[in-house]
């Protein structure tokens, strides 16, 4: 009987899962990826429309960089390789790099 009891309150008890931690993917500013390319990237990977696509130009632009998006590790991996591959096929330099999210 005890050992049922045991087992019961071993069955109740639901382990402690940690958050998996999140990922920020910036794109950087250079001088030679023109900024209509910049803005194409942001439509195309990050799913941004016209007007907020300028403006995080704009703050790449301005700041040297921007985050993009906030995703998990295996996607903000799978964007910045997205990115730079899109980017080398169309002979821009652009640089895309993700940062552990505190």
């Amino acid at each position: 009987m005890k050992d049922i009891l045991i087992k019961e309150k071993q069955l109740k008890t639901k382990p402690k899962l940690k958050k998996p931690s999140m990922f920020q993917v910036l794109l950087l500013n250079d001088d030679y990826t023109t900024m209509d390319f910049v803005i194409e990237v942001l439509k195309l990977f990050f799913v941004k429309n016209e007007k907020v696509a300028k403006e995080i130009m704009l703050k790449i632009h301005n700041e040297g960089e921007c985050v993009c998006g906030i995703y998990s590790y295996d996607i903000a991996q799978t964007k910045v390789k997205q990115v730079i591959d899109f980017a080398r096929n169309n002979n821009q330099p652009l640089m895309c790099i993700l940062r552990k999210e505190h």
